[in-house]
């Protein structure tokens, strides 16, 4: 089973982000699934020199750390044996692309793979999860490229080590910046800069393009969305219009189709909601969906729309014996059991699980 995973090292300008909006913008801005979901438009780069010759200190992983590893190495085969709970029953997620003379091709997905068993920080010591990535990769993967791939991997390492010192050093800034409601981008700006050159400390043009080209294109987009939303000079059309031309402007790629289907999701949802309170009829609501989304989304939209009503007729039904039957009968405990009965018939299992929390909500919107 594939199981898409979050990738746990985000970029510190995206940490301060998720700090300083609102729910609602990140998911404008930021697609929580991106970091489980491969760029193929991304180039494929061949390893930089820079990767494997550098005097960097690795930070994380020093000598006692390397020396524990290598006394774990009689437990791994593959790298796969014994994976943690949080890795059970996954497939391994990213890739390792060589060439024809066997030289690491340094992917996009290389750094997933990287994510993927580093994921188990804390579940596994440090030394053990070292030993299971260099078991992993040259159990599949030949020299030279096998240890290319192991090079970048203490590097990627070591970079994550010495990020949170910028985060650390922004952080306070930032929060006071957001005080206002506002995000400071002078200050994210010089944040994200400090970031590029920490990049530059570890690794290649062609790895930090090939690890962080994706991210760094959301965050380009991320902060101009930003700056047209704080633009008192602007109206709600103009920033509309804004909007819509930076995008136009981005290049043809995965990134761009992304963004531009979470426009459309975003003003799915807005309109949709609206047209609802507005008491729009089923098919004026297809006609829309169907102009945004295509046909068979929409068709598929509106028959979440029937199963919602079905739930919602039912669930009325049930409150309404639910509340007679407590009122009926004195003995709070066989009420309870006639009340279970009740879900039973009317609910399956997984909608029995949705009730205490349509319940509470429920009872907010009438409050």
């Amino acid at each position: 089973m594939r199981r898409n995973r979050r990738r746990p090292f985000l970029s510190v300008f995206i940490i301060t982000v998720i700090l300083a909006i609102t729910v609602a913008i990140i998911l404008w801005f930021k697609p929580n699934n991106k970091k489980s979901t491969m760029f193929p438009h991304l180039p494929f780069t061949t390893i930089g020199e820079n990767d494997l010759s550098s005097s960097i200190d690795m930070t994380m992983f020093s000598n006692k750390v390397r020396s524990a590893a290598t006394q774990n190495n009689t437990s791994f085969t593959t790298g796969l044996e014994n994976l943690p709970r949080s890795l059970q029953g996954t497939e391994v997620d990213g890739e390792i692309i060589i060439n024809e003379n066997k030289q690491l091709i340094v992917t996009e997905g290389l750094r997933r793979l990287f994510d993927y068993f580093l994921s188990a920080l804390g579940e596994e010591d440090d030394a053990v999860i070292y030993a299971r990535v260099e078991h992993y990769i040259r159990n599949h993967t030949p020299e030279p490229a096998a240890s290319q791939a192991i090079a970048i991997f203490d590097r990627y390492v070591a970079y994550l080590k010495a990020i949170p010192e910028i985060e650390n050093r922004y952080g306070n800034l930032q929060l006071q910046a957001t005080k206002s409601g506002e995000l400071d981008l002078n200050v994210v700006a010089q944040q994200k800069q400090d970031v590029t050159k920490q990049r530059q400390q570890y690794f290649a043009k062609d790895t930090i393009k090939a690890f962080f080209g994706a991210d760094d294109a959301y965050d380009d987009y991320s902060i101009e969305m930003i700056g047209i939303n704080q633009n008192k000079q602007l109206s709600a059309a103009q920033k509309e219009a804004a909007k819509q031309d930076y995008i136009s402007r981005m290049p043809d790629n995965a990134t761009k189709a992304h963004i531009e289907q979470q426009t459309n999701l975003n003003e799915l949802m807005s309109r949709t909601a609206q047209m609802k309170a507005e008491g729009a009829t089923a098919e004026e609501l297809y006609n829309m969906r169907r102009e945004l989304v295509g046909a068979p989304a929409a068709q598929r939209l509106a028959q979440v729309d029937q199963e919602n009503a079905n739930f919602d007729q039912r669930f009325t039904q049930y409150e309404t014996q639910k509340q007679r039957l407590l009122s009926q009968n004195p003995d709070q405990a066989q009420a309870q059991v006639q009340i279970n009965q009740l879900e039973q018939q009317l609910f399956d299992e997984t909608e029995r699980q949705r009730l205490a929390g349509y319940t509470a909500l429920q009872e907010t919107k009438t409050q």
